[in-house]
């Protein structure tokens, strides 16, 4: 079934595409980021298509010069019953990417998680702000330059030689 999607984006979006991925019957597809939008809504709206929910959003950090974050949009069609994967990918200095609460609500939640962990910006989310850490804390815990021992000065740390 994830043929008959990658054939019809290619089709409606030609130069949308940056790859295709299948690796163990799961099928990936690499977007420019400025294209999310309107693959998104054709991808829920396409009567051969019909991917009605959106089952998990993430970030990841590739720690790479160019194209640093990935953005994961993991999708389910419930009345085709199959599955597809979008990425995409956003820069260090200016982590933004165009939200897609618009189209499925339960992004509300996962673009907030990828914004507090990762920093990555979802321009016009309704209420983009942290959900774990304080709204004051200047770090993003997932990013791979948090430092591995905490915020100096955060937290005590216990002693290295603990007396018996």
């Amino acid at each position: 079934m994830s043929k008959v999607v990658v054939d019809v984006l290619k089709e409606a979006f030609p130069s949308s595409i940056i790859d295709v991925i299948i690796f163990r019957n799961e099928t990936t597809i690499i977007l420019k980021k400025d294209d999310i939008l309107k693959v998104c809504k054709f991808l829920r709206d396409h009567q051969k298509c019909q991917f009605n929910y959106l089952s998990d959003l993430c970030g990841a950090d590739k720690f790479t010069p160019e194209n640093r974050f990935e953005v994961i949009y993991n999708l389910l069609s419930i009345p085709l019953k199959h599955r597809i994967r979008l990425k995409i990918f956003t820069e260090e200095l200016n982590p933004t990417v165009p939200t897609v609460c618009n189209i499925w609500e339960s992004a509300n939640w996962y673009e907030r998680e990828a914004y507090d962990m990762y920093g990555i910006i979802f321009d016009g989310h309704p209420d983009l702000r942290r959900m774990y850490m304080p709204e004051d804390f200047e770090y993003f815990p997932l990013r791979k330059n948090f430092p591995l021992m905490g915020v100096p000065g955060s937290l005590p740390l216990p002693e290295n030689n603990p007396k018996n």
